[in-house]
């Protein structure tokens, strides 16, 4: 043992993860001021050209020689030293690098203080799980130009860290028998990055709701150049193909870890209760959330249910994740109650 008081660790832990939570929102107001100014930035599509490419598919408007320079996920495959100069977004940006180091540093204290990995309960397990939709928000940002998603990632970080550091925060307490297994690291920090990538996959989703929404006003919008058929950010936003594209991607590898976390789920409870499989509530939902995710990508993969059926699959299976997450650990009793909560 050493002669740190875990208290005192657990102490500086809660006061870094606060400072990181003032931090994330700050960076969620600088990314909405950028959403609120991108249309004064960029000069709205021609009128006639938008028509066209909303009211015909993507082999229709080859076809006709009109091409949405935003279709390509190419579009948003861009360097971060060529990319449009942001200034908010720019801001919200290194705000949220600066938020996430407070958010590793009061992380890894938890660890530290309770001389185990930090994802035992549910506290824990929010403050690991959203340190890594960070970290794989801000590793794609060096790939893809997903700033237009920072308001929604950040202040949903804002919402979860927050809620939980309120609503489910415990002291550092050593753990339970069935977790003192070395699935305890393989199978939740899986199920951790399986939860990131899903989030990133929902929020593209809901980007592409919206873009949907709008390029159907403007199939049926009057000749009225001036008038605007949705939210002028969008403007700027990839096209709705392109959209589909990058949450599809991002669902099927958090699918495939999702997956992995299943597996290892099934191994550690043989080891811990003898079986692999007892229709517990913790593991009815999340063989439920991995059919949900397998339906979504089965059914996109068969090109009958694209566009926004599409996208409502991978929201209805993020909110899944979720209430798995929050009701079922509060609400429901079983052989997986390890919320910490009394």
């Amino acid at each position: 043992m050493n002669d740190v008081d875990p208290l005192s660790l657990d102490s500086i832990s809660l006061l870094l993860v606060w400072t990181a939570i003032t931090t994330y929102l700050l960076a969620f107001v600088a990314f909405s001021i950028d959403l609120a100014q991108r249309a004064a930035r960029t000069p709205a599509p021609q009128r006639q050209h938008e028509l066209v490419a909303a009211g015909s598919s993507s082999h229709t408007r080859a076809l006709l020689g009109v091409q949405d320079p935003r279709e390509s996920p190419d579009s948003i495959r861009v360097p971060p030293s060529q990319r449009p100069r942001l200034l908010w977004a720019r801001i919200g940006t290194s705000l949220t690098a600066l938020a996430f180091l407070f958010h590793v540093a009061g992380t890894v204290t938890r660890g530290i203080a309770a001389e185990r990995v930090p994802w035992a309960n549910m506290y824990e397990f929010a403050l690991t799980g959203t340190v890594l939709i960070v970290a794989v928000y801000l590793a794609v940002l060096r790939r893809y130009d997903l700033r237009f998603l920072g308001a929604f990632l950040i202040g949903m970080i804002v919402l979860l860290l927050g809620g939980s550091s309120i609503s489910f925060y415990v002291e550092v307490v050593p753990l339970m028998d069935p977790l003192k297994s070395v699935w305890l690291v393989i199978h939740v920090f899986v199920a951790s990055l399986a939860t990131a990538l899903f989030a990133i996959a929902c929020g593209i989703s809901i980007t592409q709701l919206l873009q949907n929404r709008r390029t159907r006003r403007l199939a049926r919008a009057s000749a009225d150049a001036r008038q605007e058929p949705g939210p002028s950010f969008l403007n700027t936003v990839p096209a709705t193909d392109t959209l589909e594209t990058l949450a599809y991607r991002f669902a099927i590898v958090g699918f495939m870890f999702w997956t992995f976390t299943l597996i290892a789920g099934a191994i550690w409870a043989n080891d811990s209760w003898g079986r692999y499989w007892g229709f517990d509530v913790k593991e009815v939902w999340t063989f439920v959330i991995w059919v949900l995710y397998a339906g979504y990508i089965h059914a996109r993969a068969t090109r009958g249910w694209r566009g926004s059926r599409s996208a409502w699959l991978s929201i209805v299976g993020f909110a899944a994740v979720l209430f798995n997450f929050t009701i079922v650990n509060m609400y429901f009793q079983g052989l997986h109650s390890y919320s910490g909560l009394s």
